[in-house]
């Protein structure tokens, strides 16, 4: 059974450079690093892992398009957030959309400048989840 994510990890070809897009993004520096390879970050309400795997240590045939499965990180100003990646360079992967007339579900994707795909969410069950008053 899915018990939560445990690290979202996105490759680049260039890992200093993601390295030094997502630290400005993120306004933290990476916690973990194994040089040359792989960096990682804490990020949100529950230090969520988010790694930056040097593209050849990835996995065989893997792709450099974006596609697959998109995450969504739960953010509290959507458009502010998706304004500040396409700033950053990231170019827009799905438009900032509602999901469902007055549900406060809203998402949006970007594409990063090294390939990955990474989604924002407006997320009304999250917010429950955090402060205790939804599912466990």
């Amino acid at each position: 059974m899915l018990r939560g994510m445990a690290t979202s990890t996105f490759y680049a070809d260039d890992l200093e450079a993601a390295k030094d897009w997502y630290t400005e993004f993120l306004g933290v520096e990476p916690y973990f690093t194994v040089p040359g390879g792989y960096y990682e970050f804490r990020i949100g309400d529950y230090l969520a892992e988010f790694g930056l795997v040097n593209r050849a240590y990835g996995p065989a045939g893997a792709r450099n398009a974006p596609g697959g499965a998109i995450v969504n990180w739960h953010v509290d100003d959507l458009r502010a957030t998706f304004d500040r990646l396409l700033e950053l360079g990231a170019e827009e992967y799905d438009p900032i959309t509602e999901r469902g007339v007055g549900t406060g579900f809203v998402t949006a994707s970007v594409v990063d400048p090294f390939g990955n795909i990474l989604g924002l969410m407006s997320n009304p069950h999250y917010l429950e989840v955090l402060a205790g008053t939804g599912p466990a």
